[in-house]
């Protein structure tokens, strides 16, 4: 990477533009920053940073606000940097955030970021990106490094390497994590640290599992559990759980089967006690059976006997049941034709009345006591004059439709005929209108076509005005830059020749000065004579070397001075020959009238402008109403002309339709009426035709059904129908008593089958037997029984138990055993990875150990350099012993040392003394520059920038640093010393001066 240019505005301590030509000082390969404290040299180097990777190095980044307080109120800051990154010729604008007055009203608001990359191609610059982000990346990616690195290889910082030199471990660690990419290795670590807890988690649950088994079996056992007392177990790390002592766990299952064994033993006794008992149970069961069966077989043989004799009173009640029974079974054959003559009788009854009803109804319409067949043709005739009119209600339907609507059409002309009235007056006063809008509308626009000439003079005659106005300002500030340019050139002469006359005069009393120095004896520094025959001597006063320089560095401000006197003099007559081109010699006043005259013709030609967009919306929408009332009377004429048609039409179809339903209706009302008084008479007719034949049915039925049902009885012994009803009984009330009689068969027969049962009579002629005294005997061997059957149960259920709990124990304990290798696996190589392990001998963590690496390939850099810069007195050492102050456990390796060759001893970096310090850090700071820029892919930094304290080096060690950094430019390389120490100003012809004042900070390259 090598700078090209940097052009630096209203940033940091510059309050203007500084532009820094970059190319001019890397031609002469070192180069010196200078300047006073404060002045703004370590700015440079935050902007060139910042334009790369839009932050500034250091705490330094911390500070939001980068633009320039001595800028005016309304300049933004800016950083442009042109550089060529691996042979790419870039240019990078940025501008950081800043509050920025608003445009309108009092107040701030916020400018946000900004940044341009461009690349040179084809002889022009062409944009890559505008976004923050990937400007940010495309940098990163191209050099191969981090802000951070970067600022550590090409921005070497003051102060920051003696610090690193000087501090523990812990400090230079997080140093050496931002240059080198060491979080691969810390996550390392963390993951081998989580795994160990992962895996102790892990053989602690599946411990604890075991152990839980263990203590339900001490539970189903009640045996004392087997850890008593508990071993000792380290104490768990934090924030790890406690893991169970493997001798334990495994003692588990040898303790379980030894339970086991145990328990089967007292279960076999408690089987052989409950088998003796259960004997003696069932043999008192069954003596107590026995003899319950005896009692119950005398006690049978009593009811038997008591039975016997109640059913012999009960024979007569049997036969009553028995003969009722009989009655009922022959009248169920006669009650349904009873029944039938019932209901036919009652059916010919409203048969009767029914026909008397009819023929009532229908003696208006016919002769007294017409036959049946007169009957039906007068119904016939009816119903045909009926079908005749049916086909009459379609025209008395069309009839009534044709009257509804002409009525429609009567509504409609009422409707229409006002309508086109009004339409035919519109059309008469329409076209007028619309010719008067449009002959408006043509002198509107005329007028109005002006209206961009006159926008053009009033922005000619504005940006006259203003030109005025700034042309009279900036002529009275050139008046007075001239008068300051004039005193800046006088006294720069005059500085000038003061320096002339103290040189000269110096050079006068030179051989006086050296004669002074003389002494007998020893050689002229001159001549080499030691013989001094005729010394010079002067009585003038000889100036000094100090006062020349003084004088000199009045001379160099006095010309400074006048250089931006003359350019600011300079800038103002440029601008104000501009300003003449524009506004010329004319007086304000008459510009501003010009203006004024130009904002009203503007005025009249917008408002003209306005009237014509006025006139031509007016003109649209009369158009549109011209359009539509032609359209509208249009159709209202043809629709009053169809609809006038039409209604002539309908009067002539209304006048025929009803001539011909007058005819149809007869002397009736309407043709309805009519169809309904004759439909009602047939109705009438039938009914009475109908009737009159359901009465004859009805007797003839009657009487047969009668005859019927005499004869039935007669052969079922019943004399009248009446007593057929009382012999009869419901299904109900016949079950009942057939269950009556049945039961009384079915006891009679079991007592009698009790009373011939052998084995009830022989039990009456045996003793009774003693029932309390078996029934105890019973209830005391049962309940020896029962404990002992409980007792087998426990111990049955404990050994079933016992063997799951076993079973489970194994399991848990077989899963236990490779989760605890695992632990022990994990442990110890977490152990090792953080150094905390007794088999990691340097006690250092994996990621300590590859920066320690990286450290012993920075000091043998540095070495290179600090040989040559001490005069081969000091080597760098590294060394993986802890320091003292290092409070990080697996932290060391990071240690340094100073080896001194004169004494043959190391020592402690803060034994240094300040130029000591200085020599070492810079070669500590150049050594981790080349280990960086070498991770990083070799990118080569074609600029580099030293900033620290070269005051503190004497004139001989300042020599030798002076050659190494000159062994910098190897290569092609520029190396910038940002210092002001003034006896590098001496050695270092090359140089970007930066001046302060109270006005801003200010950058000039002088080579």
């Amino acid at each position: 990477m090598r700078l090209h240019r940097l052009e630096i505005a209203a940033f940091g301590p510059f309050s203007g533009t500084e532009v820094i030509d970059f190319d001019a000082l890397s031609d002469a390969g070192l180069f010196l920053i200078q300047g006073r404290t404060g002045a703004g040299k370590t700015s440079v180097l935050d902007a060139v940073c910042f334009a790369l990777y839009g932050q500034v190095p250091g705490v330094r980044n911390a500070v939001k606000g980068l633009r320039s307080d001595h800028a005016p109120p309304g300049a933004g800051p800016r950083v442009v940097l042109e550089t060529t990154i691996r042979g790419r010729r870039l240019r990078l604008s940025r501008s950081p955030a800043w509050e920025r007055p608003k445009l309108r009203g009092s107040g701030t608001t916020t400018e946000h970021a900004k940044v341009v990359v461009e690349e040179f191609e084809h002889g022009g610059w062409t944009g890559l990106t505008t976004r923050l982000d990937e400007a940010g990346d495309l940098v990163t990616r191209m050099l191969g490094m981090t802000a951070v690195q970067f600022c550590q290889v090409a921005l070497l910082p003051q102060g920051e390497f003696a610090g690193f030199l000087r501090a523990g471990a812990d400090e230079r660690r997080k140093v050496l994590e931002r240059l080198f990419a060491a979080e691969v290795f810390a996550q390392v670590e963390k993951w081998l640290a989580d795994r160990r807890a992962a895996t102790g988690r892990e053989a602690a649950e599946l411990g604890a599992r075991a152990v839980s088994i263990s203590d339900r079996i001490c539970e189903t056992t009640g045996a004392a559990p087997p850890r008593e007392p508990r071993p000792a177990v380290p104490a768990p790390r934090r924030g790890e759980p406690a893991v169970e002592p493997f001798a334990e766990v495994e003692a588990l299952t040898a303790w379980a089967a030894e339970l086991a064994g145990g328990q089967e033993d007292v279960r076999a006794v408690v089987e052989e006690l409950r088998a003796g008992v259960a004997a003696a149970l069932r043999t008192a069961r069954e003596e107590l059976e026995e003899a319950r069966a005896l009692a119950d077989r005398r006690r049978r043989r009593a009811d038997a006997l008591a039975r016997r004799d109640a059913l012999a009173g009960r024979a007569r009640e049997k036969s009553e049941l028995a003969s009722r029974l009989d009655a009922a079974a022959r009248a169920d054959r006669v009650v349904p034709l009873v029944r039938d003559v019932q209901a036919r009788y009652g059916e010919a009854g409203r048969a009767r009345r029914w026909a008397e009803e009819t023929r009532s109804e229908a003696a208006a319409l016919l002769p007294p006591k017409a036959p049946q067949d007169v009957l039906a043709k007068a119904e016939r005739d009816r119903r045909d004059e009926v079908a005749a009119l049916e086909g009459r209600r379609a025209a008395a339907a069309r009839l009534r439709q044709v009257g509804r609507e002409r009525e429609a059409l009567a509504a409609e002309l009422a409707r229409l005929e006002p309508e086109d009235a009004r339409n035919r007056a519109a059309l008469a006063d329409l076209p007028a209108r619309v010719e008067g809008r449009r002959a408006e509308l043509d002198e509107a626009r005329i007028a109005a076509a002006g209206r961009s000439g006159a926008a053009a003079a009033v922005r000619d005659a504005g940006r006259r005005l203003d030109a005025a106005r700034r042309r009279d300002e900036v002529e009275h500030r050139l008046a007075g830059a001239e008068a300051a340019y004039r005193t800046a050139v006088d006294a720069a002469q005059d500085a000038r020749q003061r320096v002339l006359d103290l040189r000269q005069a110096r050079l006068d009393g030179m051989a006086a000065v050296l004669a002074e120095e003389l002494a007998d004896g020893e050689p002229c520094r001159v001549c080499g004579s030691t013989v001094h025959p005729a010394p010079v001597t002067s009585l003038a006063l000889i100036p000094t070397e100090e006062q020349v320089e003084r004088a000199q560095a009045e001379a160099d401000e006095a010309q400074d001075v006048r250089e931006r006197a003359g350019t600011a003099a300079g800038e103002l007559r440029t601008e104000r020959d501009k300003l003449l081109e524009i506004a010329g010699e004319a007086d304000g006043d008459a510009l501003a009238a010009d203006l004024a005259e130009a904002e009203a013709a503007l005025a009249a030609a917008e408002a003209r402008a306005a009237e014509a967009e006025r006139l031509e919306a007016a003109l649209h929408r009369d158009e549109r109403e011209l359009d539509r009332v032609r359209s509208a009377q249009e159709e209202t004429g043809r629709a009053l002309t169809e609809n006038r048609t039409h209604d002539r039409e309908l009067a002539a179809e209304q006048a025929r339709l009803s001539a011909e339903l007058d005819e149809a209706r007869g002397g009736d009302p309407t043709l309805e009426a009519r169809i309904a008084r004759l439909a009602g008479e047939a109705d009438r007719i039938a009914a009475a035709v109908e009737a009159a034949r359901a009465y004859g049915r009805a007797g003839e039925e009657l009487a047969a059904a009668r005859a019927k049902a005499a004869q039935e009885a007669e052969e079922q012994g019943f004399r009248t129908p009446e007593e057929v009803l009382e012999a009869a009984l419901p299904d109900e009330e016949q079950g009942v008593l057939r269950d009556r009689i049945r039961r009384l068969d079915d006891e009679e027969a079991e007592v009698r089958a009790l009373l011939g049962d052998p084995e009830l009579v022989a039990a009456a002629a045996a003793p009774a037997p003693d029932l309390p005294a078996l029934e105890a005997a019973v209830a005391a061997a049962d309940a020896a029984h029962t404990g002992a059957a409980n007792a087998a149960d426990r111990a049955r259920h404990r050994c079933e138990r016992l063997a799951e709990l076993r079973a489970d124990l194994a399991a848990a304990v077989g899963a236990w055993r490779p989760a605890a290798g695992r632990h022990e696996v994990a442990e110890r190589v977490a152990g090792l990875a953080s150094g905390k392990h007794a088999a990691n001998r340097h006690a250092m963590s994996l990621s300590a150990y590859v920066l320690a690496a990286r450290l012993e390939q920075v000091v043998a850099a540095a070495n290179e350099r600090l040989h040559r810069m001490s005069g081969g007195r000091y080597a760098l050492v590294h060394t993986t012993d802890r320091a003292a102050g290092d409070r990080t456990k697996g932290a060391g390796g990071l240690g340094l040392r100073v080896a001194d060759s004169w004494t043959g001893l190391t020592r402690d970096p803060v034994t240094l003394s300040g130029g000591e310090s200085f020599i070492t850090s810079l070669a500590l700071a150049l050594g981790l520059a080349d280990v960086v820029t070498a991770e990083a892919g070799g990118t080569e930094i074609g600029t580099l920038f030293v900033d620290e304290g070269f005051g503190t080096l004497d004139e001989e060690t300042l020599d030798e640093v002076m050659d190494v950094l000159d062994g910098l430019r190897d290569g092609g390389r520029a190396v910038g010393i940002v210092s002001h120490v003034a006896e590098l100003r001496a050695r270092i012809p090359a140089q970007l001066r930066v001046t302060k004042d109270r006005a801003g900070s200010t950058a000039a390259v002088v080579v």
